[in-house]
């Protein structure tokens, strides 16, 4: 591995660190992204039931608990439920654009390694063959494979590596895309559910029990 890093120049070293940046981006946004996904399904009967019962204070408590967005966008309508409908809607809305951009957060990152690497691959590739010509032309007219071989090196080691960083890079960046755009339906679908139960769904305080927020 030293000797690959030697024979492709200097460019490799970029090349190393955006690979290790690419890794450290892809493994935290796939663990936020992880944990930011419950099934909602089950989360909102569990809070409808103990809206329902008057224990308000109890179901913003297990929102807290909660990590992600949807259980966070549900904590915000139910500390906004006294609002009028429109008010409500629009607050709940605020709440999800809000979590968009930390859904996405380092997702530009990793896009730009995947974009930058095969540039920095071509960019030593241009380097090996400028040493390759003037290998031939301080050598000429006996040059010999042996003189050329470091830039036929470099040409190919650096294309290769870039390559070999921007394809998973970008696959990996694709990949975390699909799942904010799931998370994002979810808070959507989430948002409507919340909405609608809180305006018309609701027990009415002291029908099922007494409201304790």
């Amino acid at each position: 591995m030293l000797e690959l890093m030697v024979k492709g120049g200097w460019i490799m070293w970029p090349l190393l660190a955006s690979s290790v940046t690419a890794a450290i981006l892809f493994l935290e946004r796939l663990f936020h992204l992880h944990r930011a996904q419950i099934k909602q399904d089950d989360f909102l009967s569990g809070i409808y039931t103990i809206v329902n019962r008057g224990n308000t204070a109890e179901a913003v408590s297990i929102c807290d608990q909660t990590p992600g967005p949807v259980a966070h966008i549900i904590r915000t309508g139910l500390l906004h439920s006294d609002e009028r409908p429109e008010e409500l809607k629009q607050t709940i809305t605020k709440a999800g654009l809000g979590e968009i951009p930390r859904l996405e957060k380092n997702l530009g990152g990793l896009l730009t390694v995947a974009q930058i690497t095969p540039l920095l691959g071509l960019l030593g590739t241009v380097i090996g063959l400028v040493r390759i010509f003037m290998q031939m032309e301080q050598n000429a007219p006996l040059a010999e494979i042996g003189d050329l071989s470091g830039g036929i090196w470099q040409a190919l080691l650096t294309t290769a590596v870039g390559l070999c960083i921007s394809i998973p890079s970008f696959a990996g960046y694709n990949f975390l895309l699909s799942r904010v755009e799931r998370i994002t339906l979810n808070m959507e679908y989430a948002a409507e559910e919340v909405y609608h139960f809180l305006v018309y769904d609701r027990a009415p305080v002291g029908e099922e029990g007494h409201e304790t927020l």
